[in-house]
């Protein structure tokens, strides 16, 4: 499905706000997705703006997110919210940019080979049976907590082995729910505010960073006096760049708390986010059960049975169009360059919208809807209207062991249980790096 731009359609529209755009930042940090959705609906699928002084420009259509995140790639880099995420993941692939991340993208790529995540998914699933057994019958629980520590465990499974114990999975959790209480949108965030500021919320963040840096430094140095293993860490500790160098200890902490981040923040809202939709649509639920019990009839489900579960892919992928963990993708012009008719010159900061370009009716009819089955058609949709790990070089590297992880997890929680959503309760979100459940859900 293409829309037909012509040069009217695709000019760009001055947004709200005004000359500094003190209101749009306002109205930005007090909600996020009403404000670009208000946008969009207002002034179309190319917006320009200011916040906070900054150029700020909206990009809706998926022709143009493609033209900026593939065709523009090297005129673009990250956008200036990468300052605030380096204060506490370092210069990881998150962060990172220009020549020293293309060195660390391929060095990283070779954790995640088709090989080394297949590998993965056998951790992920027996981590997974033994974090999932402590659930009762009755039992009142906080879905997105819980999957939060069941994937926490995963990915400190698969990146360290046995290296690191329950009360160190503990601690890093602690550590992340400070960190992303300052991401969302925080005052200190927003306003940049230098690190030694005394405000309570800057001194956890600190204090978290610290906790994050004695658990990560530790686990390095132990493995480097080891014989080498095959899991994540190993795979890093042993990967060498074109020079033959190896990742220094620093290397490995930024990309150790990157995918702590990351990897299980983005699949543990993933699961939240489908067990609270599935409650909501009880013949998708009905018929997910049904592919689960005939293709796993009971067995633990291992890297093989994922290809064999096509419509518990397309549940997930509803589930991350409707309700996108990274709801908000931006980029920095790098030099002057023209996308849809609309001049952006060098440093305007580009938005992309998962969450607006997603729930889009050109492209998903009823958007609202939670539909599985809109998924047996993909082909016939543009291919930057769905992005949920984002496009071209910059693309998730870690997309095929998020939707492996994610798969298994989820078969593994109904293979044991039936849940159904506590009368009163509804999602909303408060969204931060990713997009995170506002109260208890």
């Amino acid at each position: 499905m293409t829309a037909t731009r012509t040069l009217e359609t695709a000019r760009p529209t001055v947004g709200p706000g005004g000359r500094l755009g003190m209101r749009n930042a306002a109205r930005f940090v007090s909600d996020p997705l009403r404000f670009l959705t208000d946008v969009k609906l207002a002034h179309g699928d190319v917006v320009a703006m200011k916040m906070l002084g900054q150029d700020w420009f909206v990009l809706s259509h998926p022709d143009d997110i493609e033209e900026c995140m593939v065709k523009r790639a090297k005129v673009m880099g990250r956008d200036s919210y990468v300052d605030i995420l380096k204060r506490t993941l370092g210069n990881g692939l998150l962060t990172n940019d220009g020549e020293s991340w293309r060195v660390q993208r391929k060095l990283m790529a070779k954790a995640f080979t088709p090989r080394m995540i297949r590998t993965y998914g056998e951790t992920m699933a027996q981590v997974g049976d033994r974090a999932l057994r402590g659930w009762r019958d009755g039992e009142r629980i906080n879905v997105h907590e819980e999957m939060s520590r069941v994937a926490l465990q995963v990915v400190a499974e698969v990146l360290f082995g046995s290296g690191v114990g329950e009360a160190e999975v503990a601690t890093v959790q602690e550590a992340m729910d400070a960190l992303n209480e300052y991401y969302a949108n925080s005052p200190e965030a927003v306003l940049k505010l230098p690190e030694w500021v005394p405000t309570p919320r800057l001194r956890r963040v600190n204090q978290a960073v610290r906790a994050i840096d004695s658990v990560l430094y530790r686990i390095i140095a132990e493995r480097r006096r080891a014989a080498p293993r095959d899991d994540l860490l190993g795979t890093l500790l042993a990967a060498q760049d074109d020079a033959g160098a190896a990742m220094s200890d620093q290397q490995l902490r930024d990309e150790s708390v990157t995918l702590f981040l990351a990897g299980h923040e983005t699949t543990a809202l993933l699961l939240g986010h489908t067990l609270y939709l599935l409650s909501k649509y009880p013949d998708v639920e009905r018929r997910l059960y049904a592919e689960i019990e005939a293709v796993l009839d009971g067995q633990l489900p291992t890297a093989a049975d994922v290809a064999r579960l096509p419509y518990t892919e397309r549940v997930l992928k509803e589930a991350m169009r409707l309700c996108p963990p990274a709801w908000m993708t931006g980029r920095e012009a790098m030099e002057d360059v023209e996308i849809a008719g609309c001049r952006i010159p060098r440093g305007g900061q580009i938005v992309l919208s998962q969450w607006i370009v997603h729930r889009d009716p050109r492209w998903y009819p009823n958007p609202e809807a939670f539909d599985p089955d809109r998924w047996e058609d993909e082909a016939s949709r543009p291919r930057f209207a769905y992005f949920p790990f984002g496009g071209g070089p910059r693309v998730c590297i870690g997309n095929h062991f998020a939707m492996m992880e994610a798969t298994l997890l989820l078969a593994i929680v109904l293979q044991r249980y039936h849940l159904e959503l506590v009368p009163g309760q509804r999602l909303d979100f408060r969204p931060s790096v990713t997009l995170r459940p506002a109260g208890p859900g």
